[in-house]
């Protein structure tokens, strides 16, 4: 039953969206470019954006030591960078999210950074999650992903955050093997919702 819910509320707030974008007449245009940013940045970092955010997205580009300049303010709640060749990442990679979410997205560059390599990043993560001090998502916050070896061969994937979450809380299993939405790594900060096809 709680799974019919969360279906008939993303439906419903699906069909509100699109609802009002009919009736709003045409998107405002995108936000102008801050002092000496770059187009292609700002264009390369949106390819991971969904189409009815991506023109008042904020864009921003981190800097090795984990700060970051804005490269366009935008009006939405959505956040884009590029993360191509940082360490642990590939060599193709973009990525969105909701503003709320950049101190998770340090945590992460600054542990990848200082590992050098996905397996002690993720033992880091695992010691950063026993102590409490894993930074968490924003609950039901979307990330959208665009990666690869280059862009011809990136692939696009979404998770949602549900820091916490697990089959008790939300109805959902904590694995995949059911062919439907799910939890990976239920009960912790990083517990996502894997949707099938993304």
């Amino acid at each position: 039953m709680k799974r019919m819910a969360v279906i008939f509320v993303t439906l419903m707030a699906a069909s509100v969206i699109v609802v009002a974008q009919q009736r709003g007449g045409p998107p405002p245009p995108p936000p102008p470019l801050e002092p000496g940013a770059s187009q292609a940045d700002v264009d390369k970092a949106l390819l991971a954006a969904p189409g009815n955010l991506k023109n008042q997205a904020t864009v921003i580009k981190w800097a090795p030591d984990h700060t970051y300049t804005t490269l366009r303010k935008g009006t939405n709640t959505l956040v884009c960078y590029d993360r191509s060749g940082f360490p642990v990442q590939q060599a193709f990679s973009v990525e969105c999210t909701q503003m709320g979410n950049l101190d998770r997205v340090k945590q992460n560059m600054t542990v990848e950074a200082n590992a050098g390599d996905r397996a002690k990043a993720e033992a880091q993560f695992g010691d950063l999650e026993k102590s409490g001090q894993r930074v968490k998502p924003e609950f039901g916050s979307v990330f959208y992903h665009w990666q690869g070896p280059d862009q011809d061969r990136a692939r696009g994937h979404m998770t949602i955050a549900v820091p916490g979450a697990t089959m008790a809380s939300l109805g959902l299993p904590e694995n995949g093997r059911g062919g439907g939405t799910w939890i990976m790594n239920a009960g912790t900060t990083t517990a996502h919702l894997m949707i099938p096809g993304e």
